[in-house]
């Protein structure tokens, strides 16, 4: 199955699904391309291409079922049980072997992180504030490529009060947002 019908299949799920849970603002569901794949897409810009991801809170699968679709090895974190059984689906039918779904909380699965592993980023889109992410991540040292919107200067301005960071800002392609990538003291 090409990407580009893993992805028409993925907005038909999303659609379907949609009418029985809230997975995504129901506002969003006529524009799912731009809105959700190329938002979440962006992503491939910056991030390593030899790198696993661990997708924060996960939702709706956005960014982590995306970037699976486009190759990179994902682990999708979500603790709602419907949001799992939904990514579960998408993973089936989209026969994406490299997508790992957890049901848990992200500072379970953070907690349990073997010490040894492979290398491995964090992502998230519409996921918690700068500072709730980093009190989950910090400890591990990776780095974040995070999905933000237009006030994620002043989230950054309250993070440095509690970690020592470099980051960069990259203007969205696809609204006023950012995408911020993260690199703890090192």
């Amino acid at each position: 199955m090409s990407n580009k019908v893993k992805f028409e299949r993925y907005a038909q799920l999303l659609r379907e699904w949609s009418e029985r849970m809230n997975l995504v603002a129901p506002s969003t569901l006529c524009d799912i391309e731009n809105r959700h794949f190329a938002d979440s897409a962006q992503l491939a810009d910056v991030l390593p291409r030899d790198t696993a991801i661990v997708d924060l809170g996960s939702g709706a699968g956005f960014p982590g079922v995306v970037l699976a679709i486009l190759g990179w090895r994902v682990t999708c974190i979500e603790s709602i049980g419907k949001k799992v059984a939904f990514l579960n689906a998408v993973k089936a039918e989209l026969g994406l072997d490299n997508l790992t779904i957890y049901h848990g909380r992200v500072e379970e699965y953070v907690r349990h992180l073997p010490a040894k592993n492979d290398d491995f980023v964090f992502t998230s889109r519409a996921f918690a504030s700068l500072t709730k992410i980093m009190d989950y991540v910090a400890h591990t040292k990776r780095r974040l490529f995070l999905l933000k919107g237009r006030e994620i200067p002043a989230e950054v301005e309250q993070a440095k009060l509690k970690y020592k960071f470099e980051y960069e800002l990259i203007p969205s392609k696809t609204g006023d947002g950012f995408i911020i990538i993260v690199h703890f003291g090192r």
